[in-house]
């Protein structure tokens, strides 16, 4: 445990209860404080949060970066220090943060990782002869990730309440508890009803949680990253393989077929189109094909 007295509890209570952040997110942000507090303990002894200076900042960030920490991970938790000082100012206890003229590092913009569309449907294929229950939930695992787009938090904790069959939608609750509506496919919603049917006929209901494990436990995170995990290592252009390259996958996929980025944005629950633009990155070899064949100056170059 942190040794060191500087209190960082109302900050986390301020980000669960006013902020509404999800548990995953919470304990990301304790987890880096905890990190910072210790070092500072550690380093520096007995320090009060007006004490912590920006040197003491960059000897902490120099620390991270000699450990072979990367710099999207030492850029994260400055993220978590400027929040955590921003709310001591808030609170009065500071009045500028230690962090105004600490540099951010640089990283280079990386392309999210996703399945081709071609791989996909020999994926779907091979998951559809499974038959048993780690099956029935591959099958239904890599059906919403990939129709839906959702974040593995957000699947894992779905309830049956909300999937609406007739309307043939499913209501995520999202980043901050905000509930974003996605349709779905009459085929997908087939497959759920199904997944429903043999799941009340076979386990005692032990959870609210739409999917289950085979002792009819609500699926948990891990779970569900192993199994897809398993089934994304057949695609040898991927360099990850977890669930969120399906959701990468979703959304690069809707570009390339034409869809709004601004829908786009609605369907991932995004807060800012920033986040979602860098899925048009595929849609540039699309369109150079299209101006090669359809622009008369390159037709006549051929």
């Amino acid at each position: 445990m942190n040794a060191n007295p500087i209190p960082y509890q109302s900050f986390l209570d301020y980000l669960k209860f006013e902020k509404r952040y999800s548990v995953h997110t919470i304990r990301s942000y304790q987890d880096d404080l905890i990190q910072f507090f210790d070092f500072l303990a550690t380093t520096y002894g007995a320090v009060s949060i007006k004490e912590i200076t920006a040197p003491i900042l960059r000897s902490w960030f120099a620390q991270l970066r000699e450990q072979g920490i990367t710099a999207r991970s030492i850029r994260r938790k400055m993220s978590t220090l400027k929040s955590f000082f921003k709310f001591q100012i808030k609170q009065g206890e500071l009045k500028q943060s230690p962090m105004t003229t600490v540099t951010t590092p640089k990283i280079g913009k990386r392309l999210p990782d996703f399945v081709p569309q071609e791989d996909m449907e020999l994926l779907l294929q091979s998951i559809e002869a499974t038959e048993d229950w780690k099956g029935m939930n591959a099958k239904l695992l890599f059906q919403l990730f990939y129709n839906t787009g959702m974040r593995l938090s957000e699947l894992v904790q779905l309830k049956d309440r909300q999937i609406d069959a007739a309307k043939a939608v499913v209501k995520i609750l999202g980043k901050g508890n905000k509930e974003r509506v996605v349709p779905i496919s009459k085929d997908l919603v087939k497959l759920i009803q199904g997944y429903q049917q043999e799941r009340d006929r076979l386990f005692e209901r032990k959870t609210d949680r739409f999917l289950v494990t085979e002792k009819g436990q609500g699926l948990y995170p891990k779970y569900a990253y192993l199994i897809i995990n398993h089934y994304l290592k057949s695609v040898k252009t991927l360099d990850q393989k977890s669930p969120h390259t399906l959701r990468h996958s979703f959304a690069t996929h809707l570009t390339n077929n034409g869809a709004s980025i601004n829908a786009v944005k609605e369907l991932l629950g995004h807060s800012s189109l920033a986040a979602t633009q860098v899925y048009t990155h595929n849609n540039i070899d699309k369109l150079m094909e299209v101006f090669k064949k359809a622009h008369p100056r390159e037709q006549q170059s051929d």
